[in-house]
């Protein structure tokens, strides 16, 4: 059973966590459900990159982006070789590593 390790983010999930996944689980619904909570304006629906995030570890597990993911990641703030939006990874075998940005381009937040 693969392991999700979120590094703390000072909002988002204070302490840190570690999630126990299934493979085929979503990474941002597996958040989500253990209360962490990612950005996601447009729903999960691949149209926006607040939900954005950056594999530390375990990136070469995962299916490769398409092309509609990496276009909307050439938006994301602090785009790194690692990011990917976490509505569309789907957890593989091996253990993840994930950090949270510190920012989102999100102009308008339903948590604040």
């Amino acid at each position: 059973m693969p392991k999700i390790i979120i590094l703390p983010h000072e909002q988002r999930c204070p302490e840190g966590a570690v999630l126990d996944a299934q493979p085929g689980d979503n990474l941002i619904e597996l958040a989500l459900e253990n209360g962490i909570e990612i950005e996601h304006a447009c729903e999960m629906a691949c149209a926006c990159t607040t939900c954005h995030v950056i594999l530390r570890e375990g990136f070469d597990s995962l299916e490769e982006s398409d092309e509609t993911e990496d276009d909307l990641l050439d938006k994301a703030w602090g785009l790194e070789p690692d990011s990917r939006l976490s509505c569309q990874i789907e957890i593989g075998e091996e253990d993840l590593v994930v950090e949270i940005p510190k920012y989102t381009i999100n102009q308008v937040s339903e948590a604040h």
